[in-house]
């Protein structure tokens, strides 16, 4: 089987990599980075995935049986549609399924009209009105911009001069460009945050492993949001009764409220909860699969993932009896200096000469300048670790990254300490 992951970050090169252990599938990745390029069995394409042309045309020149679609830009933007037109199999939703992340105004309305458990809101255009509204809520409270800011469209505001500056930073200076032209001013929800990722095909869900995220930049989860910053599998956080109010109260009814929207997804529908006690809220939806929590959750996965994601697309997804390693897994983020702001690119990076059988390193921000490995992007690389539990899963984790070296590398040292 021919496997085309588009995408260049972590998640796709942990895609790449666990579609690459099907003894018969050969996997191309565009534009991939330097970890994929430096793969066994996988082979990057400098091909653009918001080119939907070339990528059908790639799809045709390698006889490509499927497309795994990683980031959100290219969903949003139709690309499943387009590559169906064309007769090529592509996993991930519709453009219309996908207004699930691409809008939070309409992820916060379909919440409401299908009895999703959410946090309150009001939605706004006009800088003078959402003032207005600032002035008159207790705090802290969240805004959020209504469209895709790469993981960064989300600020708590603490006092009610912090979110006059945020709305003006959205609204009026654009900070999150045409993403922040309707923004949403949301309840501040306590508890703990958690990621329930399931692959769904119509009104079939099959759940992935629990997880958890870590998303802002500094330790304690304080300073600017990130992309994420380390996951960890299992999160304890998620308990059975959990899983089965998340599955009924959040997953099926989205689910059947697509499938009543007249788009039906398929594909991986990510749910960023909050957990509080017994009570769960749904933050946001994703429409793909998290990053970092793609890392670990592959790391435990060992059913294959060419098969789960054909099955969903034939409509035989009961049919798959997923199977996972005992192991916790635990990735930790190493990012450049300066994000999630300005950062410099280009640093030479130095890697173990040997990576242990229980550790993989996922590239994101990584490529090849002349036969050595340099940092290109704000989150550069996730260190993996398989453990008999979360402590050592950490353990072997952080005892890599001791290996590792570029110029002002960062990353964050209490990844799992939620857990533990």
């Amino acid at each position: 089987m021919n496997v085309f992951i588009l995408g260049s970050g972590g998640r796709e090169h942990a895609l790449a990599w666990k579609s690459a252990q099907d003894d018969d599938s050969k996997v191309f990745v565009a534009p991939g980075n330097g970890g994929t390029l430096l793969e066994d069995h996988i082979t990057n394409l400098n091909v653009d995935i918001n080119d939907f042309d070339a990528v059908a045309t790639a799809c045709k020149d390698h006889a490509i049986d499927l497309v795994i679609v990683g980031p959100e830009v290219p969903l949003v933007n139709g690309i499943v549609d387009y590559l169906a037109a064309k007769d090529i199999l592509a996993f991930g939703p519709t453009a219309k399924a996908a207004r699930l992340e691409g809008s939070k105004v309409f992820a916060k309305e379909f919440f409401k009209k299908y009895a999703i458990p959410t946090a309150g809101y009001q939605s706004f255009t006009n800088f003078e009105e959402a003032s207005d509204y600032a002035k008159s809520v207790n705090y802290p409270i969240v805004i959020k911009a209504d469209g895709l800011a790469a993981g960064k469209g989300v600020v708590i505001c603490n006092s009610k001069e912090e979110a006059l500056e945020t709305l003006n930073e959205m609204l009026n200076n654009a900070a999150f460009g045409d993403a922040g032209n309707q923004v949403i001013l949301e309840e501040f929800l306590k508890g703990e945050e958690a990621s329930f990722i399931a692959v769904v095909a119509g009104n079939k869900i099959l759940p992935l492993a629990t997880s958890q995220d870590h998303k802002t930049i500094f330790e304690n989860d304080t300073g600017p949001n990130t992309g994420g910053m380390g996951a960890y599998s299992p999160a304890p956080i998620v308990t059975e009764s959990i899983h089965k109010q998340v599955m009924s109260e959040v997953m099926q009814r989205a689910a059947d409220g697509l499938i009543q929207e007249s788009s039906p997804f398929y594909g991986f529908l990510y749910a960023g909860l909050m957990i509080d006690g017994d009570k769960i809220k749904v933050l946001e939806f994703n429409c793909r699969f998290g990053d970092p929590e793609t890392q670990p959750i592959l790391m435990r996965l060992e059913t294959s993932l060419n098969k789960i994601c054909m099955a969903a697309l034939q409509d035989k997804l009961d049919t798959i009896n997923i199977e996972w390693k005992k192991e916790s897994a635990v990735g930790v983020v190493i990012s450049a200096p300066g994000y999630p702001g300005n950062y410099p690119t280009g640093s030479e990076i130095t890697l173990p000469a040997t990576e242990k059988s229980n550790t993989k390193i996922f590239h994101a921000g990584t490529k090849l300048d002349q036969n050595s490995l340099v940092t290109n992007g704000g989150r550069v690389l996730c260190v993996t670790a398989l453990g008999r539990d979360l402590a050592d899963a950490q353990q072997s984790a952080y005892q890599t990254i001791q290996s590792i070296e570029f110029d002002g590398m960062y990353f964050r040292k209490d990844i799992g300490n939620k857990a533990l």
